[in-house]
């Protein structure tokens, strides 16, 4: 009987080579991502980034929020809120994705009314910004509008006066004049009591009450936690 003996054809002990190379690669590809997700959950987060504290404002950003405050006494002035702490978006794409296009961007100053609604936002923006820095404003400018949030654009050094504050941001935001009152003693409730007290009965009352409540912070932990979990098996 004879034997194949692969060291008689050069050729093809090189295929088998370049063969076992390409599996053994493939396989460290596949185990790579598991190794570093288990190498980061093992890394304690005060010792591999052992914080320091920071001003939360820049010197433009708080010249601008003592002119807001000076200006709109009425309102409350936030400072460097993210988006996901107060845009709701659907489910049905991954809120991942939409986290890191824009949910971690942050609002530089928010205005808000007595009951923390926000009103409109406040852009400082450099005179000197770079292309990317551009296009970050930008895109974050795109979704506050579609959001029917007002944006206010100003360059650092460029702040507005007082007396253009009132008469521009205020008369904006002031609230519409209140409609003329029903004739009748007995206006119609928008929702018949009946039904009012329905709903409540079911226990639906978080869902009546709380639609402007602010997003929690960790509201989509769990699916984070699914993502990351997903690409470690993978």
């Amino acid at each position: 009987m004879n034997i194949f003996d692969p060291t008689e054809s050069p050729a093809l002990l090189a295929a088998v080579l370049i063969l076992l190379t390409l599996l053994a690669l493939r396989m460290r590809q596949r185990r790579a991502p598991r190794s570093k997700q288990t190498a980061r959950d093992a890394l304690d987060t005060v010792v591999a980034w052992p914080p320091d504290s920071a001003r939360v404002l820049s010197i433009h950003e708080r010249q601008a929020y003592d002119l807001l405050r000076r200006a709109l006494p009425g309102m409350l002035v936030l400072a460097q809120v993210p988006l996901s702490r107060f845009l709701r978006v659907p489910t049905r794409h991954s809120y991942t994705d939409w986290l890191q296009r824009v949910g971690s961007l942050s609002a530089d100053l928010l205005l808000c009314d007595s009951g923390s609604r926000v009103l409109a936002v406040v852009d400082i923006r450099s005179p000197q910004e770079t292309d990317r820095s551009r296009r970050r404003h930008e895109r974050l400018a795109r979704v506050l509008k579609a959001a029917g949030i007002r944006v206010y654009t100003w360059r650092e050094g460029q702040l507005p006066t007082l007396s253009e504050l009132r008469n521009s941001i205020a008369a904006d935001l002031a609230p519409p004049e209140p409609a003329a009152k029903a004739t009748s003693s007995k206006p119609m409730p928008l929702i018949p009591v009946a039904d009012i007290e329905e709903v409540l009965a079911d226990g639906d009352l978080a869902s009546y009450d709380t639609g402007m409540e602010p997003v929690p912070s960790g509201f989509y932990d769990e699916e984070l936690d699914s993502v990351r979990g997903q690409l470690s098996k993978a």
